[in-house]
């Protein structure tokens, strides 16, 4: 079923199927791993095996010629101008035709809004190029051992010196971190100003800049995240954004752009792994199991509701409501959905979930990694206990819970 979205869309939808049939290198799809939970291949899940291949490049190569990357910029940045809707219905219709849909990952959908809404004309020409030519590759540094997601207590320090600024501290949990050789920083630039004040936004070189970047191993062996320790790491002021002791709003514009539209999309690749995970059953000899058939058939509930949360979703988007609070249920549902998967897919395997395919060494088969990665995402970007906090206050307008009265004089 598809969403009738008016004229204009469905006469979008078609041209942008036409596209792609037409420049999509032959053989491309073929090397998409769909099934790629999303923290162990980053911001281009499922994609990693391609990435390398001919036809990737072409691929890219046409998508860049057409201003298809970053394609929901405004035009005068180097984008189409494209609206929520006509974003989404590209996003559905390379998934339909089994082609990636290249992203500039944290540059596309953080740093370069962000230096759109608060950078002067001279950065907005400097550092949106460079993203959509990914010339400029980014990743994270906000979070900090001791204060997690509490932006405002950041302690990474910052200091002029000249007509550069001087960072020293320590970030941690940076995915991506390996490919970036850019990272956007929140520190203190004035100690003496209130928690979110004196704050500010850098866009800081990675390499040879006196950061020790370092992999931080997960379960499932891979190292997606990392910790850096800026020691006296610079940068000119140019890479500034919004000014010094300004970043706090910056931060906010960035956070705010940090969920996109693939919830849209989302339940293209939960169809895929429960394809496979119905393969399973039957290879292992269980599908005709009541109690096994029961479990596939509440997999397949959940991704249907995944679809037409989806297409609610567009629905919103074509009427030009963005979306609020409940993008939260989404990302909660999907995120418990996939634990979910995983454990069933453990349980139909036995006792030969335990082995690793090659006996040794970090390699897993599919669905050990599935059931090791999709723990994070019930963590990353908020943790399910803050989305149902987020649900219940922002959504359903509960009270909050109540809290310990804070010592006077606690915050600043």
């Amino acid at each position: 079923m598809e969403l009738d979205l008016g004229p204009e869309a469905s006469t979008f939808r078609q041209e942008t199927r036409d596209w792609i049939a037409a420049n999509a290198p032959d053989g491309l799809a073929d090397l998409i791993d769909w099934n790629t939970p999303p923290m162990t291949a980053g911001d281009h899940s499922g994609h990693a095996r391609a990435q390398d291949s001919p036809q990737h490049a072409e691929w890219e190569r046409r998508l860049l010629a057409e201003r298809m990357i970053c394609p929901q910029w405004p035009e005068r940045f180097g984008g189409r101008g494209w609206g929520a809707v006509e974003n989404a219905i590209f996003s559905e219709e390379c998934a339909r035709a089994g082609v990636p849909r290249i992203r500039r990952g944290f540059g596309e959908g953080m740093v370069g809004p962000s230096v759109m809404v608060h950078g002067t004309p001279e950065q907005q020409e400097h550092f949106l190029p460079r993203i959509i030519s990914a010339e400029d590759v980014y990743c994270q540094g906000f979070s900090e051992p001791d204060h997690g997601s509490d932006l405002g207590a950041v302690q990474t320090r910052g200091v002029v010196d000249g007509d550069e600024i001087v960072i020293s501290g320590q970030k941690v949990w940076t995915s991506g971190f390996a490919r970036a050789n850019m990272i956007f920083v929140l520190c203190r630039t004035d100690a003496a100003a209130p928690k979110h004040r004196g704050i500010s936004y850098v866009l800081l070189p990675m390499r040879d800049n006196n950061i020790d970047a370092r992999p931080l191993r997960q379960l499932t062996g891979n190292a997606e995240f990392g910790e850096e320790f800026f020691d006296g790491a610079r940068a000119p002021l140019f890479n500034v954004i919004g000014g010094l002791n300004n970043g706090w709003r910056v931060a906010m514009t960035t956070l705010g752009h940090e969920r996109g539209g693939s919830a849209t999309i989302g339940h293209l690749k939960y169809q895929r792994q429960l394809a496979a995970l119905v393969e399973l059953a039957r290879e292992v000899g269980r599908d005709k199991d009541p109690l096994v058939r029961q479990q596939l058939a509440w997999a397949h509930t959940h991704v249907e509701i995944m679809r037409y949360q989806g297409l609610r979703l567009l629905a919103q988007l074509a009427e030009g409501r963005e979306p609020g609070p409940e993008a939260s249920i989404t990302k909660l549902f999907w995120s418990e959905y996939e634990r979910r998967a995983g454990e069933i897919a453990m349980e139909l395997l036995g006792p030969a979930a335990l082995v690793r395919p090659d006996g040794e060494g970090y390699r897993l088969s599919r669905w050990q990694q599935v059931f090791l990665a999709s723990r994070a995402g019930t963590i990353y970007s908020g943790t399910s206990e803050i989305q149902r906090n987020i649900i219940a206050e922002r959504a359903l307008g509960l009270p909050r819970e109540p809290r310990p009265a804070e010592p006077k004089g606690a915050r600043a």
